[in-house]
């Protein structure tokens, strides 16, 4: 079993019950077994059009399910759930992304993993390190919990 962890956001509608349905609809997939959740983040919009703020929180699951199948069965989650095609960063009932999936890095057009941009999202590691501080970032090397000290002193620095 490799343990993964997945951000959830949601901006549209019920937030918080948006993304509880996504983690019950995740759960009943044989495939997963999601072991933790963080609490849930209430977080100004990332870039994109001018829209409400979002709802966020990061799952850990375990799974034997490759990358490339889990992408294809959150898409198909995120679109049971309401999910529109849209603008890059724009609006959503729920976004699904894979985060980390075990110390494995992936670089394919569709999927990157670690998530890319993980490391510049206070509304990503915040979350993560509520529920696993002492992971190392894959790439770097250096714990997720400095990782989000750092970037909270670059944002404090820049203000």
């Amino acid at each position: 079993m490799t343990k993964v962890y997945v951000g959830l956001g949601s901006n549209l509608g019920n937030r918080k019950e948006n993304i509880i349905r996504a983690i019950d609809r995740i759960d009943t997939c044989e495939e997963f077994s999601v072991k933790e959740r963080s609490g849930f983040y209430d977080t100004a919009p990332f870039g994109g059009p001018p829209q409400p703020d979002y709802v966020n929180c990061v799952i850990g699951l375990e799974t034997e399910v490759g990358p490339q199948a889990l992408l294809k069965e959150f898409k198909k989650i995120e679109v049971e759930l309401g999910r529109k095609p849209g603008l890059r960063w724009g609006p959503r009932m729920v976004d699904l992304d894979i985060l980390l999936y075990g110390d494995k890095i992936v670089k394919e057009h569709n999927l990157k993993i670690p998530h890319e941009r993980m490391y510049e999202r206070v509304f990503v590691l915040e979350p993560l390190c509520e529920i696993s501080p002492d992971i190392k970032h894959p790439v770097s090397g250096i714990s997720l919990s400095e990782l989000l000290d750092k970037l909270k002193q670059e944002q404090h620095e820049n203000l």
